[in-house]
């Protein structure tokens, strides 16, 4: 949940006469979550949003399990990865997957979309490990960097233009849930505590409204049943004179979370930054260490009895883990333990501050990889604690 926001031109009231210069009505158009009870925004169309002029075939987008992969620690080595696939859609790669989450990788050789991308099977979660650029939205411009988290409420109708330079690198997150900012991080009204690690500040709305209001044929691929469906419309879905409400795309930088410290070795919850259905999403930030005089900085082993934990390594040196590079991913499953690696425990002591970044998805049913991920599968790493 973000808070109240609007841009452009708006009536006094909901659900009233709002009239264009040439006499005509806006098209108001209610966005509402949870039928009538969640969150919503009401947007103002110059255009009917149900114009459709054609609906093309669908085609199959999904992604299929991996059969009898077995129970393992995972690591996928992606870090060499260069462009994985032609556009946006085609380049999303999900590596791991279960009923209520999909994660994986997305980088595009064509850095501008030449359709709009709506998602009505899931909300997502899209961090920029590489790349930089402009997502164009019916609620307008976001700006986007490196080190973004962008949330992206189901149904969003959108479109990236990157930059042409430099490299371009997606973690995708798909969720069947909502996306939400952490509860116990916020009051009874939803406005995120004293002790939030970010706050309402650090949340980048749409910060300017784009209109497009002439007609002709705009391409919206529609993501719905595991099924792209084309849908051609006589205008824009840019064709937004305003809006308001609580129902929006965002950006979160991960250079924004203010990590929380303490003297003896803190547990991965005090990363969390998003939660969802059957899973929840933390940051790893530099940080200074635990300064306990007897403090170990690398974590302790640990058994997950009801959950997976995957990371992203995104930045920097990470100490419990040999072998691992930037754009590594590691699985470690329910059912077995799992720790530092030798040797880097007693390493660690009298280190003072970690400078690393990563990505966190712990999930509270058993992840799958796709057959997808199973050319990135490094076939030593269930060996490596070996001493």
């Amino acid at each position: 949940m973000a808070y109240y926001f609007r841009l452009g031109q708006i009536p006094p009231k909901r659900h009233t006469q709002f009239r264009q210069p040439d006499g005509s009505l806006y098209k108001e158009e209610l966005v509402s979550s949870k039928g009538f009870s969640g969150i919503y925004s009401n947007l103002y169309h110059i255009h009917n949003p149900n114009n459709v002029k054609s609906i093309g075939h669908p085609s199959p987008y999904h992604w299929e399990p991996a059969k009898e992969y077995g129970l393992k620690q995972t690591h996928l080595k992606t870090t060499g990865v260069g462009t994985t696939g032609q556009h946006y859609l085609s380049a999303r790669k999900m590596l791991m997957m279960n009923g209520d989450v999909m994660m994986g990788i997305c980088a595009p050789e064509q850095r501008k979309m030449d359709y709009f991308f709506k998602n009505a099977d899931g909300d997502e979660l899209i961090y920029i490990h590489d790349g930089e650029g402009v997502m164009y939205s019916q609620f307008g411009k976001l700006e986007v960097r490196k080190g973004d988290y962008i949330v992206i409420p189901r149904t969003t109708i959108y479109r990236f233009e990157f930059n042409e330079e430099g490299p371009l690198r997606l973690l995708i997150i798909e969720s069947h849930g909502p996306i939400e900012t952490v509860k116990r991080y916020r009051n009874e009204l939803g406005q995120l505590l004293e002790h939030s690690p970010y706050c309402e500040r650090d949340i980048r709305p749409p910060g300017e409204l784009v209109t497009e209001s002439a007609k002709g044929e705009y391409l919206v691929q529609i993501k719905k049943g595991g099924m792209l469906h084309p849908y051609t419309y006589a205008h824009s879905p840019l064709d937004i004179v305003g809006w308001d409400g609580f129902l929006y795309p965002y950006a979160l930088s991960i250079h924004d979370f203010e990590p929380i410290t303490g003297r003896i070795h803190q547990p991965p919850p005090v990363h969390q930054t998003f939660q969802a259905w059957g899973f929840v999403i933390c940051s790893f930030v530099p940080r200074l260490f635990d300064y306990h005089p007897l403090a170990i900085p690398a974590p302790y082993n640990h058994s997950n009895i009801d959950s997976d934990e995957v990371l992203y390594y995104a930045e920097g040196e990470f100490m419990s883990r040999k072998g691992i590079d930037r754009g590594s991913f590691t699985v470690h499953v329910g059912g077995l333990p799992h720790g530092p690696h030798p040797g880097t425990v007693e390493k660690s002591i009298g280190a003072k501050e970690t400078h690393e970044y990563a990505v966190m998805l712990d999930t509270f049913r058993p992840l799958q990889l796709t057959t997808q991920a199973l050319e990135f599968v490094d076939p030593n790493y269930p060996m490596s604690w070996t001493e």
